[in-house]
């Protein structure tokens, strides 16, 4: 059974969320919530950003982010400016966080920023001690959505997009389950993490030596076995001044993949930008026009 077979066989009761923050911004409320995981058996936060519509009481289109490595959930809240054009959308955003969290929650020996605590990759852990906290992969998917849907009026069909390895946390949840989700993009996104520094040492760390347990989450290998069946509105913006495109080999394999086999994904490349977030801010709102657009197909 696949790692992310084995959290779906299995029933966790969700939590209630404890609203820990709230500031009013663009009309709207950009909110912070704790809540006790089950998935991950510890306390986890994520950030929700309601627009003015919340209050008209009818389902809110939603966008959830996931963020890259070293993040928390609160950076791409206080970075990327994207309040201002999800008011005007009437979007909700909600923003989790990037790992498991707290004292009991195993982390690199080396203290690594790449590994560890804010380094989820957004998998479900198989291997020793990652495995009882590590299962980022069914809390995004599963958890969290319940949660959301259990708190506040939402639609039931999403969008998803993210940053590095946050793009390829969206970009990976989105083709394993196309029919859950309106649209997806990304931002300098890690497509491919069985061929790249990044990848290759957190699917070892997490998953173990055997590759065959690897393609579950990475991108090309499931656009390559689906794409051409599955399909799903694609968005993906890169920086080509970003150090990190060609080391860690960002975007193009899958671009490559979406041209051999005629998936419906825009791939935007940018001179002078690079892989921080004036990169995010300077295109976020693309792309939730992007995503307005289709989730107001639904």
């Amino acid at each position: 059974m696949s790692g992310q077979q084995q959290m779906s066989a299995t029933s966790s009761v969700t939590s209630s969320a404890n609203e820990v923050s709230a500031n009013r911004c663009f009309g709207g409320w950009q909110k912070r919530f704790s809540h006790q995981s089950a998935v991950l058996n510890c306390e986890m936060y994520f950030s929700v950003y309601l627009p003015p519509a919340a209050e008209l009481g009818r389902p809110l289109p939603v966008v959830y982010w996931l963020s890259g490595l070293t993040c928390t959930d609160e950076n791409f809240v206080t970075k990327a400016g994207a309040q201002r054009v999800a008011s005007e959308l009437g979007i909700m955003l909600v923003i989790p966080d990037t790992s498991p969290r707290g004292d009991a929650v195993p982390d690199a020996d080396d203290q690594a920023y790449d590994l560890g605590l804010g380094a989820g990759f957004y998998v479900n852990a198989t291997q020793a001690p990652w495995a009882e906290h590590y299962r980022m992969y069914d809390y995004i998917v599963d958890e969290l959505p319940s949660l959301i849907q259990q708190q506040f009026q939402v639609q039931p069909k999403a969008a998803i997009a993210g940053h590095s390895m946050g793009g390829h946390g969206a970009l990976m949840i989105a083709l394993s389950n196309v029919k859950r989700f309106s649209s997806v993009s990304a931002f300098s996104p890690i497509v491919n993490p069985m061929d790249c520094p990044w990848g290759q040492k957190a699917f070892k760390h997490y998953l173990g030596n055997d590759k065959s347990e690897w393609q579950q989450y990475d991108s090309c290998e499931l656009m390559r076995q689906q794409g051409q069946f599955l399909q799903l509105p694609m968005l993906i913006d890169q920086g080509l001044a970003d150090d990190f495109y060609q080391h860690q080999k960002l975007a193009k394999p899958l671009e490559a993949i979406a041209q051999e086999i005629n998936y419906p994904a825009e791939f935007r490349y940018h001179e002078g930008y690079d892989h921080s977030y004036f990169f995010i801010s300077s295109f976020i709102e693309d792309h939730l026009r992007f995503h307005a657009k289709h989730l107001a197909e639904y």
